[in-house]
């Protein structure tokens, strides 16, 4: 019997999971392929207490790196995980572009092959400087370029690298099937008095590109309606600003992060709406997470929101959309939305699914696998091809990644 490949899983805070969308892509990679491979997975000090650094964890091997993985120090956090990689890795999946430009300096000392998850556009968020965006989107364009794959998670993610990289990405999307609907105690309802009557709900970072604001100042217009906010307030000055304007509304709510699992689904799985306000990214995990709960859902209109859930979603492009629905959907309306989402999740964001297509990008190797690359410039007739093969979603709204100036 040959020996197991050697992943190394590179660019997340950790397993198990305690934090976002990588870490958890991360965790459930662990626990549907640690019999097929000798998994390695890197972690941060930062995130993990030194008495829970374990060696590993379900069979996974744990490497700890004494920086943390996420803003600026994210880039040599990932660097460092790779020059440990090299030494022993078949296969490196670096999750996120950060540290990107030094892909090409680390094949010079790997044969490992590199496979890169862009994740979403990270350049396009508002909280990096000007300099910031144009290191992060030329980071990006180097793990497309020098990586031995690359893979988006959303339909709208990989017509973009197709068109500014000219690389046909392996869209591989997010699984959700880790969040389960949850029934109330009368603890509960003691807990959270909002649980009595109908709201809506959302949990997000508190950041621009989420459209918070909108969201809050559609709701604060609305005193009939109930809302229900999950997130980071205290961790920037944007959020601390939002929490003091908002909180003064008797129908909104403001919560801290809830990073247990089933407490944080004990709430949203009992929500009667999830607003989604997400404008930068690929697949968003809260919003899949959102519809394999069966969640009606009314989401900001961009493509890649349409894409991920099919043209499914009730979609909204400013406040007064926002109100309009609120104050005119009705609940059979809801209530068959939220039904045919989650069908939609049912079927293409569960780990296992996901996890196997991870698996055969890795076998394909076995087969010469090479990265497609696109030999003829796309025009509008090839955007209608796509949308005449089954990409309709992208004909519905501007394409996020084409609102903001070229940098």
């Amino acid at each position: 019997m040959t020996d197991k490949k050697k992943i190394a899983i590179v660019g997340t805070a950790g397993v198990p999971a305690r934090y976002g969308g990588f870490e958890t892509l991360a965790h459930n990679l662990v626990l549907n392929l640690n019999d097929t491979y000798d998994l390695h997975v890197y972690a941060s000090t930062k995130m993990y207490k030194k008495s829970e650094r374990i060696k590993e964890w379900e069979k996974a091997k744990i490497h700890y790196v004494p920086l943390g993985a996420n803003g600026v120090s994210s880039i040599f956090y990932d660097l460092l995980s790779m020059l440990h990689a090299i030494f022993y890795a078949d296969y490196i999946i670096i999750l996120g572009v950060s540290a990107g430009i030094f892909i090409p300096f680390i094949k010079l000392f790997t044969r490992a092959k590199i496979i890169v998850n862009i994740d979403g556009l990270e350049w396009r968020r508002n909280k990096w400087s000007k300099n910031t965006q144009r290191f992060l989107k030329f980071s990006e364009k180097v793990a497309v370029r020098f990586s031995h794959a690359d893979i988006t998670d959303n339909a709208a993610i990989k017509r973009y690298t197709a068109i500014n990289y000219k690389t046909a990405s392996y869209l591989i999307a997010y699984g959700a099937d880790h969040v389960s609907n949850q029934h109330l105690t009368k603890e509960d309802y003691r807990k959270y008095q909002f649980l009595n009557t109908p709201y809506a709900f959302k949990v997000a970072r508190i950041e621009p590109e989420n459209n918070i604001a909108l969201i809050l100042n559609s709701f604060s217009r609305i005193p009939t309606k109930k809302l229900v906010i999950v997130g980071n307030w205290n961790n920037s000055d944007y959020g601390i600003q939002l929490k003091n304007t908002y909180s003064k509304f008797n129908n909104i709510y403001l919560l801290d992060p809830i990073y247990n699992q089933v407490e944080l689904d004990k709430i949203r799985s009992n929500c009667y709406l999830y607003v989604h306000g997400h404008s930068a990214g690929g697949t968003n995990p809260s919003l899949v997470e959102a519809m394999y709960l069966g969640l009606p859902i009314m989401a900001f209109d961009v493509s890649y929101n349409r894409a991920t859930t099919m043209d499914k979603g009730i979609f909204f492009k400013s406040e007064d959309d926002l109100i309009k629905l609120l104050d005119n959907t009705c609940y059979d309306y809801l209530k068959f939305v939220g039904n045919e989402l989650q069908q939609l999740a049912k079927v293409k964001y569960t780990w296992y699914a996901i996890s196997k297509r991870y698996s055969s990008l890795i076998e394909a190797f076995d087969y010469n696998y090479e990265k497609p690359k696109l030999t003829v410039k796309l025009t509008e007739m090839t955007y209608s091809t796509l949308l005449e093969s089954g990409h309709a979603h992208l004909n519905h709204s501007k394409l996020f990644f084409e609102t903001s100036s070229k940098l």
